[in-house]
């Protein structure tokens, strides 16, 4: 990764955060949500980052490597943001295995700093062949599934939200996920907070 995959990442979120104030006034007038579709938006910020390109318009992972990336966005939010689908379920070829072709699971999250109204974007990310403790708690959840103990093809991560925390909460086991990239809003603008590139090569989550 390079300064000017920095500068696209900053610049990306910048656009984002503009189109969100100048919408803002209109979605609040008329009682509608902010249309920032941060699924769309979370994909290319990620590419940005990372150098790891996109499919096109062809269907299938996020990105051209088999990663995926899930997106949550707190700002005005009318529902409890959490990250959906987070790993594959609904085919007979769901299972813990798919975690194996997977190199990475991003999350990216627009929230606020805790205890103030200073907007952020913060972005984490799993080595899914490789994260212990995540593959744990995602091999209780499909077996849980399995047994029809629960239902549901949706596995869910509730995000630390408004909070300076890295742990997410599920019902098969809380975890402190790596932090790859935090930008705060300062006087308008994003300013970069931290950024870990070495969690793509050593970054595991931890209980």
């Amino acid at each position: 990764m390079s300064q000017q995959n920095i500068k696209d990442t900053i610049e990306l979120l910048q656009l984002h955060y503009d189109f969100y104030l100048q919408i803002k006034p209109y979605a609040d007038k008329y009682e509608q949500p902010h249309p920032t579709d941060t699924r769309a938006w979370s994909q290319i910020v990620v590419s940005a980052l990372t150098g790891i390109q996109g499919l096109g318009r062809k269907k299938g992972s996020d990105f051209i490597d088999g990663s995926d990336v899930k997106a949550a966005n707190c700002w005005d939010a009318i529902d409890t943001p959490r990250f959906n689908g987070c790993v594959k379920a609904g085919t007979k070829a769901s299972s813990i295995n798919s975690l194996n072709i997977q190199p990475y699971l991003f999350f990216v999250m627009w929230d606020m700093v805790e205890n103030t109204s200073q907007k952020r974007c913060r972005i984490w990310v799993v080595r899914t062949p490789n994260d212990t403790e995540f593959r744990a708690i995602a091999k209780k959840w499909y077996e849980q599934r399995e047994s029809g103990q629960i239902t549901s093809s949706n596995f869910q991560l509730h995000p630390p939200r408004n909070r300076d925390s890295n742990e997410f909460t599920n019902n098969c086991g809380n975890l402190k996920y790596p932090l790859f990239f935090e930008a705060r809003i300062s006087s308008g603008k994003y300013v970069v907070n931290s950024f870990d590139p070495d969690v793509l090569n050593e970054g595991l989550c931890s209980r």
